[in-house]
């Protein structure tokens, strides 16, 4: 079974439809491994795992995570 304390989660609710939210992945070359296309309302739960470090947030959206909130929304 997977231990799923390993990686920090965090939680994006879109405010728009559209909002892109696009997994990088370790290393020395970073590439785009996993996108995701939220339309309004739409929650993800998202997880940084071994094989991703980095999350990129196109559009207007609610991030949640155990460090606070931040709204991309002006």
């Amino acid at each position: 079974m997977q231990d799923l304390n390993k990686g920090e989660y965090f939680i994006v609710k879109a405010l728009e439809n559209g909002v892109q939210v696009i997994g990088l992945t370790r290393g020395t070359d970073t590439r785009f491994h996993h996108a995701e296309k939220l339309d309004k309302d739409e929650i993800l739960v998202v997880q940084f795992t071994e094989h991703t470090s980095a999350i990129k947030i196109k559009g207007k959206a609610i991030i949640q995570s155990n460090v606070g909130e931040v709204r991309n929304d002006k």
